[in-house]
């Protein structure tokens, strides 16, 4: 198994590559990418002291805490979830590369073209019932049935949000497939 990129005929990470609308959107997601995976970094590291400081004031202090286990898995699910284009635009998730490393380079291509649709299709689907999820927490007010009962807006909105970026992201690596690279590029 590898990550994606190590896939031979598959498309390789690479910088802009496209002229017009598609470069201008592809370096704008580019860097929306960077910006939410800086902040799953902020997200990861707020989950990580939360918890440290939930262990400290329970087993050092016997103080109980009544929020911090929302709050760390809010920060993990928009970490994960805010990531997901980013990995994608890396090829990083992980891939079994069995098929890909005896397929003829242009059948491959083909393959990776039909994966990019059908993921695509899939991570739609997925986008759609996520805003459908906070819509109706928002709706109805919904919120956790702990003590803290932050709304679940929260998680569902970064939710939403992710798997709205991992389809731009995957519209626009689909989209490659079928248009030229820029005159000099090597893909």
């Amino acid at each position: 198994m590898s990550h994606g990129g190590d896939i031979p005929g598959a498309p390789q990470v690479s910088a802009v590559v496209h002229d017009g609308a598609l470069g201008a959107l592809e370096a704008a997601l580019a860097w929306v990418n960077r910006a939410t995976v800086f902040f799953g970094m902020i997200a990861l590291l707020v989950a990580s002291l939360v918890l440290t400081y939930s262990v400290f004031s329970r087993y050092l202090f016997k103080a109980g805490t009544d929020w911090q286990d929302e709050v760390a898995v809010f920060c993990i699910v928009g970490a994960v979830f805010l990531a997901g284009a980013w990995v994608q635009a890396q090829r990083g998730h992980i891939g079994i590369e069995a098929i890909a490393a005896i397929l003829p380079p242009a059948v491959n291509r083909v393959r990776v073209a039909v994966v990019d649709v059908l993921t695509l299709l899939f991570c739609a689907f997925f986008a759609w019932k996520s805003w459908t999820l906070f819509h109706e927490a928002w709706v109805d007010g919904m919120t956790t049935s702990s003590t803290f009962a932050p709304p679940l807006t929260i998680p569902y909105g970064l939710m939403a949000a992710g798997m709205t970026l991992l389809v731009v992201q995957l519209l626009l690596q689909t989209a490659t497939h079928f248009v030229r690279p820029r005159d000099g590029d090597s893909r």
